[in-house]
């Protein structure tokens, strides 16, 4: 059976927002083409009719994990406008993020797996770090551009490392103390 124009482009945006849960979930590698087309309902054989390659896909699966990802920031901040920082980190630094892992931060599921993906692969990954960096330079508002860029950087660096430490410890008190020390250290950085 054919479908039209309109059906391709909704069933290719569907595999590329199955493909981002699932990637993050699983690892790039963890997940089969057939596994991942029966996922997002189509067969194998569609694939190849929507993307250039499994490489290809995951490009386009973690710039929309990583778009996701900034669209969850903003509507903290939006909830929180009276202490948008505040917002990130409480949304970010939580156990109920830490424990999401078809929806949590591609850059704590995927970013080991990203150093060894091709150069389009980490050029998506880049481009949503620098939208973070750029959200976090905006909410910390210092005097200099290169002072709040280098803060945000170090603030992005304390959450993505305070969560990926969580999530990799047997000891629920050891995750959340990660979680709450990174939090503390945050608002150090940012009172420097």
């Amino acid at each position: 059976m054919r479908v039209n124009r309109i059906q391709a482009e909704e069933n290719r945006q569907n595999v590329i927002n199955v493909a981002s849960r699932l990637f993050r979930s699983r690892g790039f590698d963890g997940i089969g083409l057939k596994d991942l087309m029966e996922a997002a309902g189509l067969t194998q054989g569609a694939f190849y009719k929507q993307f250039e390659s499994k490489e290809d896909l995951a490009a386009q699966a973690s710039a929309r994990a990583l778009e996701s990802a900034t669209l969850r920031w903003s509507t903290a901040i939006a909830a929180n406008p009276e202490d948008p920082l505040g917002a990130v980190m409480g949304f970010y630094l939580r156990t109920g993020h830490r424990d999401e892992k078809m929806d949590g931060c591609p850059i704590v599921a995927l970013g080991s797996d990203v150093a060894r993906q091709s150069s389009e692969v980490k050029a998506s990954f880049e481009g949503g770090i620098k939208a973070h960096i750029e959200i976090l330079s905006r909410l910390i508002a210092e005097t200099s551009d290169e002072e709040s860029r280098s803060k945000a950087m170090a603030i992005l660096s304390t959450m993505v490392g305070a969560l990926t430490l969580s999530r990799v410890v047997n000891d629920p008190d050891l995750a959340q103390a990660f979680l709450e020390t990174a939090s503390r250290q945050i608002r150090d950085t940012v009172a420097a």
